[in-house]
């Protein structure tokens, strides 16, 4: 489990609510540190789950949509850093000696379709094109040691599509997900980290999507959701080139990972697998429930298959557990 810290004395504490000391007063959170939430997605927007081709047949979309959150706490930043780009500069100096190509940081992005699909490669990444299948899966491995390494949360929603209702278009979609991202961390801040504060990271990918997300995030912010307030989450989302950025570049490749895993229902699939023990599970619930995973809406057959492969999965981390062999 992270590190977390006990509630600060003399006042109660309700994520409905301004924190209230005992005599009834409103109080600070005297916020000390910070977390950055970087945010990532996988699948398309496009609620539609069947297409129609020019000649009156029809064909099957993609049926998910997810969208997640990866944390890091601010003093780790550097280490988490430094461990991705140094490994890109050293790749990338070997190929400018051997293979005379002149790369700077941002043209060595990683991405999940660019690592996953050699053609996508090829177009999209004369970096990664040039590196050798060992590379590649090196500097995926130092992305994923990451997360254990620096203790990062990890949160993330699935929509299941065909359980949407016909008037949901691309932008409620993708502000609903955002919305249950967000309620996921704050959760886990007010729990874990009551005197922490919380920072949104995203790519910048279309300029109408970000202002919908900043407008529904500022609103937020004043009013709350008919859930709790967010009296954690700081600031608008700062939105910034993928390229630029280490954490949305793990999002990227978490966000395929979490949709893999639901698209096959394959909860055992290795790279979700290794995800599993970071998603943000809380004390005050069930042990056999992951609170950093929602799967919506609440009827899709998705929250049944992941609420059963999370079971399998806690018996077969309990079965890797050496045997107590007693004593005297």
């Amino acid at each position: 489990m992270f590190l977390c810290q006990t509630g600060t004395q003399g006042f109660t504490y309700s994520p409905l609510d301004m924190p209230t000391t005992a005599s009834g007063g409103y109080c600070s959170l005297n916020p000390s540190a910070m977390y950055f939430f970087y945010f990532d997605e996988s699948g398309t927007r496009d609620p539609e789950i069947t297409g129609k081709r020019k000649d009156g047949t029809t064909f099957a979309k993609d049926p998910f949509y997810v969208l997640v959150a990866v944390g890091l706490y601010e003093r780790k930043w550097h280490a988490f850093d430094h461990a991705i780009s140094d490994l890109k500069l050293q790749l990338a100096d070997r190929l400018f000696h051997t293979r005379h190509m002149k790369l700077s940081l941002a043209d060595c992005e990683v991405k999940s379709v660019t690592l996953r699909i050699p053609t996508q490669r090829a177009k999209e990444s004369a970096f990664l094109d040039a590196l050798t299948d060992a590379d590649r899966l090196r500097l995926t491995q130092v992305y994923y040691q990451q997360i254990a390494l620096h203790r990062m949360p990890f949160f993330a929603v699935v929509i299941d599509k065909r359980k949407l209702l016909p008037h949901m278009t691309a932008e409620m979609m993708h502000k609903k997900a955002y919305e249950l991202v967000l309620e996921r961390i704050e959760r886990f801040l007010y729990e874990f980290h009551p005197n922490h504060q919380g920072l949104v990271v995203m790519d910048d990918t279309q300029k109408q999507l970000n202002h919908a997300v900043a407008m529904k995030h500022a609103f937020f912010q004043r009013e709350g959701n008919q859930n709790m307030m967010f009296r954690h989450i700081v600031e608008y989302p700062f939105f910034t080139d993928s390229k630029l950025s280490n954490g949305v570049q793990l999002a990227d490749l978490c966000g395929y990972n979490v949709y893999r895993a639901f698209r096959s229902k394959d909860f055992a699939y290795p790279y979700f697998a290794q995800l599993v023990p970071a998603i943000y599970c809380s004390e005050q619930t069930v042990p056999d429930k992951l609170d950093g995973l929602k799967i919506f809406p609440d009827d899709s057959d998705l929250a049944p298959f992941a609420l059963e492969g999370y079971r399998v999965f806690l018996k077969a981390q309990e079965a890797k557990r050496p045997a107590d062999g007693g004593g005297p």
